[in-house]
């Protein structure tokens, strides 16, 4: 029986015997304490308010979801263990953080989810992702940022390397592993999440903000139709120059992407968020995988060609020719023996120092 039906049934005998035998036993205050206790270190997640302290109420509203999630046979939603952290001053600057109980610091997932870099929720990350993650010891962030309809391209990835560093920063209050921390998301969120992978390290070893002096650097990434540049030249160049019809291309930079792209203050940030742009030997491993075949008509949707996966095999190529292990999964193509979750864990698993370059 695998460890993960071990821990459910440990769970719900506590809940069972929490909420069944409670009301009806009359226990004594320090039996309930230790109960409550024995839970909160089986299941963190229960305690809603993060406070610490598990409360019979808590304990209920925690089984209910439980019973129901088991009842409908799919995951529900699950709860922070600390929920809208701030990591800077704009609303949209918070965090989720999804934990794991353990004695030693944990390797971290940080999902940074897609929406066109106009929209999207923190609260999309996959209960499945949260439940492989924790069933291998790793916690799980996820991440607003400030999006382009409000702030100019790119405060998205501004916004994802600072809460990167947030963590960072923070990894000693939260029981994470500074060194082990991988980013995974769709779309907009892939390409983020390849930007950090890619990028050099924004460390500023200089400044005053202690934040500021910490790496941004991943372990992995894992990312989900994925863009990997928002240069429109180099979309008309691999003969995705359809895709530049999506209205978050105008939204980046102010014009059309589809007319000419010719002024160098555009030019010099299309080139600094394209994580194809930035691989070096330095660079960790990158895992993709797309919900599209390998084809391109003319009847092929605008959706389609901007989540292509001629991106990743144009990455992977890179990659490759670098030693650098990259994988790219797409309907019809070569078999891969490894899921995304799977890939995650394998390349956390480790501890090696983070070198800044």
């Amino acid at each position: 029986m695998p460890d993960k039906i071990y821990t459910i049934i440990a769970v719900s005998a506590v809940f069972v015997m929490l909420v069944v035998t409670a009301p009806s036993l009359a226990q004594s205050d320090a039996e309930m304490e230790g109960r409550l206790k024995r839970l909160l270190q089986r299941a963190p997640q229960a305690d809603t308010n993060a406070d610490g302290v598990l409360t019979l109420a808590e304990a209920k509203t925690f089984l209910a979801a439980q019973r129901a999630r088991q009842a409908n046979g799919r995951p529900t939603r699950a709860q922070p263990t600390h929920a809208d952290i701030k990591y800077g001053q704009h609303e949209r600057h918070v965090i989720d953080l999804y934990l794991v109980a353990a004695d030693q610091p944990t390797p971290l997932v940080i999902y940074i989810h897609g929406g066109g870099f106009v929209g999207g929720d923190k609260r999309g990350v996959s209960p499945n992702l949260i439940r492989a993650m924790h069933d291998a010891g790793v916690s799980v962030a996820a991440i607003h940022y400030r999006f382009i309809t409000s702030h100019p391209f790119p405060a998205p990835f501004v916004d994802a390397a600072r809460a990167v560093q947030f963590l960072r920063h923070n990894a000693r209050k939260y029981n994470l592993d500074p060194e082990r921390f991988a980013a995974t998301g769709g779309s907009a969120g892939a390409g983020i999440s390849l930007w950090l992978a890619t990028r050099d390290d924004m460390a500023d070893a200089d400044s005053e903000d202690p934040i500021s002096r910490q790496s941004t650097r991943i372990r992995c990434a894992s990312v989900g139709g994925a863009q990997v540049s928002y240069d429109p030249r180099f979309w008309k160049s691999i003969g995705l120059g359809k895709g530049l019809q999506h209205p978050s291309f105008s939204r980046m930079y102010g014009v059309a992407a589809t007319d000419s792209f010719d002024d160098p203050e555009k030019i010099a940030i299309a080139e600094a968020c394209a994580p194809i742009e930035h691989i070096s030997k330095d660079d960790p491993p990158v895992f993709f995988h797309y919900g599209v075949p390998d084809e391109l008509t003319v009847e092929t949707s605008i959706g389609s060609v901007v989540h292509h996966p001629r991106h990743g095999q144009l990455f992977k190529k890179k990659m490759d020719d670098l030693g650098i292990a990259c994988y790219v999964v797409y309907p019809g193509g070569p078999k891969v023996l490894l899921s995304s979750e799977k890939f995650l864990i394998k390349h956390l698993s480790g501890a090696t120092e983070i070198q800044p370059e």
